[in-house]
């Protein structure tokens, strides 16, 4: 019976480290932009992985699934700190921090896909190397595609209900942040425990499926077409 791959582990890891990295330190940067400096204070404005990892979270749960065969990746960092109140327009504002986070992902992805399109320019002069490349830069688009859009689901304590509450009149804002302290339990149990205890009642749904993995795969799909790769979409 073969082992785990180590080396596509490895891989996996480098390339959630850098994208949670940088989704943190965008939440804080944005933060830190409209007038909170809580997190720049606190160092979490930073490129540095190790100011946002969070053991368990970042490092040691997704690589337990990956080596039991889970075919999804689930994980957190440490959040970065707002003080609202510091906010220059709170409502504008907190809207601005939530979304920074997965729009740094959306950009990272972006990026990940144009220089798709260089090194596959260049794996004619050096293969090896340029598909090796290419395998971790269309990983690392998946997944900070598949970041994005899941963090922009608007459930506690993803980005998304963050961005909801802050266009949604106060009172019912103030109903969607007090689920915030079970978010974890919601988001398991929606996305994950509920269409597992389906699925052994003979009913298939997938949530992540619908509404993170198919969304993904479009624009993924587009951007390639839109560098020239559709081949490789």
């Amino acid at each position: 019976m073969p082992g785990p791959d180590l080396h596509a582990i490895a891989v996996w890891l480098f390339i959630s480290v850098i994208a949670i990295t940088f989704h943190e330190a965008a939440h804080g940067w944005m933060a830190f932009k409209r007038g909170d400096r809580t997190a720049y204070m606190l160092g979490r404005v930073s490129f540095n992985p190790a100011r946002h990892i969070d053991t368990v979270g970042t490092i040691l749960l997704p690589v337990m699934m990956q080596l039991s065969g889970v075919p999804f990746l689930f994980g957190w960092a440490k959040p970065v700190p707002v003080n609202y109140r510091n906010l220059k327009n709170i409502r504008l504002d907190s809207l601005l921090v939530a979304a920074a986070g997965p729009a740094a992902n959306l950009i990272l992805a972006i990026i990940a896909i144009v220089l798709v399109r260089v090194v596959y320019e260049w794996a004619n002069y050096n293969p090896d190397v340029a598909l090796g490349l290419l395998s971790i830069l269309i990983k690392a688009a998946y997944l900070n595609m598949n970041l994005a859009f899941f963090n922009m689901l608007p459930i506690p304590p993803l980005d998304g209900s963050k961005v909801l509450a802050s266009i949604l009149p106060p009172r019912y804002a103030i109903y969607l942040a007090r689920l915030e302290q079970h978010g974890l339990v919601i988001v398991l149990g929606c996305l994950m425990v509920l269409p597992w205890l389906l699925s052994m009642l003979g009913i298939q749904v997938n949530p992540l499926g619908w509404l993170v993995g198919a969304p993904s795969q479009a624009v993924i799909n587009g951007l390639m077409k839109l560098v020239g790769l559709s081949e490789l979409s």
